[in-house]
């Protein structure tokens, strides 16, 4: 017997040995289909750890750190560690599935692909607590893992994801003592929020944190203009900053139960505000900006002084080196590196600029390795990471090329150019 339901469906109640040909042909089909679409949803899910350096894995004893980013890949997220030895080399180590997926904002102009985030500090590192974390956008979670105290490229899932508490989280920043984190989420729902790291269980969200930015926004953003790009602790931890590529900082004020104020500040300046760092012993943050050069914003007196990169593009990124006492503005449209000298009195001027070829670099970390210092890029154009050895100022040279597509493809990697994000790194002491 068979019920029609519509002229070309039909459910099936007959016996499967009393049923025409025809029917068992279809109805086996159907159950071929069913069978295989299963089969494919289990194979779906992602491998929990993919090995990077086979049967070259650089042994415990000569490593000294790790560097860590982001596949940000839709159909699921990887964090990538590099090994660092104590001449600043890196290798491919492994890349752990963080159990979210990636996403990539949208364009409206004609820029090019790179920067799904439009952000700087997609990964975070505790050197207090050891541990490494990320923001999975497209999930619109944050993973934590525990950092091998052995090989600091090693790492362990700690608890699960947690929400990151609105929609396409982009950046996070972890304080000093390793117990804080908050994250900035650009997407419609968009704002900050905060959790409690305790180690061994992961991350708790802390009470009275989730905060609102007010943007009129999609999920995915819709970018780089008016998205956050960085979320940044002040360095008294009293203060919760956030930059925004619409013309301003937005500043909360923690309490010392760590709840954030009702509403926030503003600083107002520059054009597109992107990556933040402190000046060294001033109140006064540095600030790249894509739409000019870089900004300098004076906290103590709530103004902004606007410096121009000449013949720069996409100023977006940007590190600090202890070894030179300068700033590193990174630009992956010419694909260079302007070293920034700030003074005391907060002017500045440019002290060398560094080309990169066809690298195309994005997110960038300092590693510290024996009183010496490495930048270390996404080199987005190139799927890959290049090293700079700073040698004091004015003096960096081009350390190490290293190149991962063909590296990623052998081992079955998802690792697209366009997705790539996040760079931090962790010095064993």
């Amino acid at each position: 017997m068979t019920v029609r339901i519509k002229p070309a469906c039909r459910l099936t109640l007959c016996i499967f040995a009393s049923c025409p040909p025809d029917m068992i042909r279809v109805t086996f089909s159907l159950l071929l289909l069913s069978l295989l679409s299963f089969v494919s949803i289990v194979t779906a899910t992602p491998p929990a750890r993919v090995t990077l350096c086979s049967t070259a894995c650089p042994a415990d004893s000569d490593t000294v750190g790790a560097a860590y980013f982001t596949t940000n890949e839709p159909s699921g997220n990887y964090l990538v560690s590099a090994t660092i030895d104590n001449n600043g080399i890196l290798a491919p180590f492994e890349a752990v599935y963080t159990e979210g997926t990636g996403a990539h904002g949208v364009r409206p102009d004609a820029i090019g692909p790179l920067d799904a985030l439009f952000s700087q500090g997609s990964v975070g590192v505790s050197n207090t607590q050891k541990f490494v974390a990320n923001v999975n956008a497209g999930s619109h979670t944050i993973t934590v893992f525990a950092i091998n105290g052995a090989n600091p490229a090693s790492l362990e899932m700690i608890g699960q994801p947690v929400s990151s508490g609105g929609e396409f989280p982009t950046s996070l920043v972890i304080n000093e003592a390793g117990n804080r984190i908050c994250a900035v989420n650009g997407g419609k729902v968009n704002g900050v929020s905060c959790y409690t790291f305790v180690p061994g269980i992961g991350l708790i969200p802390l009470e009275n944190t989730i905060r609102s930015l007010n943007l009129n926004q999609t999920t995915p953003a819709t970018g780089p203009a008016n998205t956050p790009s960085q979320i940044y602790f002040s360095p008294d931890e009293t203060q919760l900053i956030v930059s925004v590529k619409a013309g301003f900082l937005a500043v909360w004020d923690i309490n010392p139960d760590g709840s954030l104020s009702n509403n926030f500040k503003t600083i107002p300046g520059g054009i597109l505000p992107f990556s933040l760092l402190y000046v060294p012993g001033k109140n006064a943050i540095i600030a790249s900006d894509p739409g000019v050069g870089y900004d300098i914003f004076d906290v103590d007196t709530n103004t902004t002084a606007t410096f121009e990169i000449p013949g720069q593009t996409l100023t977006c990124w940007s590190v600090y080196s202890k070894e030179s006492g300068n700033f590193y503005m990174v630009d992956v449209g010419v694909s260079t590196i302007s070293e920034v000298h700030v003074t005391d009195t907060l002017s500045s001027s440019i002290v060398k600029q560094y080309t990169l070829g066809t690298d195309g670099p994005i997110d960038s970390a300092v590693a510290s390795v024996d009183k010496q210092d490495f930048i270390i890029s996404l080199a987005a154009n190139a799927t890959g990471l290049t090293v700079l050895h700073v040698n004091g100022p004015a003096a960096a040279t081009i350390h190490q090329r290293l190149d991962l597509a063909a590296l990623a493809e052998a081992a079955n990697l998802p690792l697209h150019s366009s997705n790539l994000q996040g760079m931090a790194t962790f010095i064993r002491k």
